[in-house]
């Protein structure tokens, strides 16, 4: 259940190219992880402001805006505060290219742009055989207020054309910075699932996660109990329109998602119903553990380099778990000191182009952000145990995220302590953490599977749904 590995991005706009200002639009790849990531910035200048938009076509992201665009000296900084990115770039205008380090989650990584498309570059998405071809059913485009939080949050809204949905479910979406389609990989799990739902009699309001896509705030900043916040927000939103009001209320969670539901209904009793698709059971610092080795030896990785990540992970995340009470500043001193002795005892991480201050920073830079902090200390028992409205919990046994046996076995033994009197628990073979079909269950096939969501996982998430 980490963030995903695919980087959320963004370009920059205008027109015209001139000489000696890197205007208008600008094509690169990114390599994260082995994966070939296309962007494409949009650089335009009003007055002596710069401003610029960032498109990532894989993942259905156009015109994100940047934050704060700057260009002096041929320095050109480009920076997205609310989803913790920059692009810091020199600026070569005889060879018409842009010449970067583009940083996003702890990690640095070279971009060069150029002012020609890429003959490799993705520039239309790739159509999934599960995305909707057509939408027989209401759509609306909504708003609605986190007055805690103090930002407002953007969705879609979708009704059967019968107008006779007696249930309507809000999606909440895995980690990382989601839109509301929750794209990844070129695959659109939100809106395969919102629109077989919907086309099922069953009401879906889906939303964009706070300063992604159309809603404002802070994503960078924000914890799983912010996102709570806001997924409960959506509740109150459905219970403030008139036309909905008569429609039990549901929650459906996927990855951080399915965590995130059971906080929100053990507290609002509104909630009349979760499915948890994927979601935690055990101790959060337990199934990172877990879930490096896991995909560790999916990935090849050695049995003595799995022992060697294993003992300082678990010795990091204690740490993380003994200090998450202190203040920022003696967190993060703390944290880098142990991140500075783990890489002093292991000469593997020495690395030839990086000094050890610079592996400290890129080491430490994750775990001292306030999702981070939060995560890792967090139980789901706390809030599996007090929820008592019927649940579906689902996973794929070739989960390699969140495993399936050990998370599905603490969801019910929770549930069984709440006394709660309804819900199913279902293991579906062969599915992955997407619910995909999947050879391995390794993060490196959800891109290559075309399948989106299992049919057979839409099916009973429906049918159980209509059953209440």
């Amino acid at each position: 259940m980490k963030r995903p590995f695919t980087l959320l991005l963004c370009l920059l706009a205008s027109t015209a190219l001139f000489a000696q200002e890197p205007l208008g639009t600008w094509y690169g790849t990114l390599d994260v992880q082995g994966k070939k990531l296309s962007l494409i910035f949009h650089l335009s200048k009003t007055g002596d402001n710069y401003s610029s938009t960032m498109d990532s076509p894989q993942q259905s992201a156009m015109g994100i805006p940047m934050g704060k665009t700057t260009f002096k000296d041929q320095q050109l900084l480009v920076e997205a505060p609310n989803m913790g990115m920059k692009y810091t770039a020199t600026f070569l205008p005889e060879q018409q290219q842009i010449n970067g380090i583009f940083e996003q989650g702890g990690l640095k990584l070279p971009l060069v742009l150029s002012s020609k498309a890429e003959k490799t570059a993705v520039t239309k998405l790739a159509v999934r055989p599960q995305d909707p071809k057509d939408f027989p059913y209401k759509q609306e485009d909504v708003t609605f207020n986190n007055s805690k939080g103090g930002h407002v949050l953007a969705g879609t809204l979708t009704l059967p054309t019968d107008e006779k949905a007696s249930k309507i479910v809000v999606l909440i979406t895995g980690s990382g910075p989601q839109n509301r389609n929750e794209d990844l990989l070129n695959h659109r799990p939100f809106l395969v699932l919102s629109d077989w739902l919907t086309r099922h009699g069953i009401a879906v309001l889906r939303y964009d996660d706070r300063g992604i896509g159309k809603s404002t705030g802070n994503f960078n900043t924000a914890t799983s109990a912010d996102f709570a916040d806001d997924a409960e927000a959506a509740v109150g939103y459905i219970h403030s329109r008139a036309d909905l009001k008569g429609l039990s209320v549901g929650l459906i969670g996927h990855s951080e998602g399915g965590m995130i539901a059971p906080m929100v209904a053990s507290r609002n009793k509104t909630v009349k119903f979760i499915v948890l698709m994927a979601g935690p059971g055990i101790p959060l610092d337990q199934l990172m553990l877990e879930q490096a080795q896991d995909i560790g030896k999916l990935t090849g990785v050695s049995e003595k380099n799995l022992e060697k990540s294993a003992a300082a992970n678990a010795l990091v995340f204690a740490a993380m778990k003994k200090y998450q009470n202190l203040p920022q500043a003696a967190y993060d001193q703390k944290i880098d000191s142990l991140t500075r002795l783990e890489i002093n005892k292991d000469p593997d991480l020495k690395i030839k182009e990086m000094n050890i201050d610079e592996l400290v920073k890129t080491g430490s830079k994750q775990l001292k952000s306030p999702w981070m902090r939060y995560f890792i200390s967090f139980d789901p028992a706390v809030y599996l145990t007090k929820v008592k409205c019927p649940v579906l919990a689902i996973n794929g046994t070739l989960d390699s995220q969140v495993a399936a046996k050990a998370n599905l076995s603490a969801i019910q033994t929770a549930l069984q302590i709440a006394g709660n009197k309804k819900f199913e628990i279902v293991p579906f073979e062969g599915l992955n953490h997407l619910f995909q079909k999947a050879k391995t269950g390794a993060p490196d096939e959800y891109e290559k599977i075309e399948e989106t969501i299992n049919p057979a996982v839409l099916q009973k998430i429906t049918t159980w749904i209509n059953s209440l």
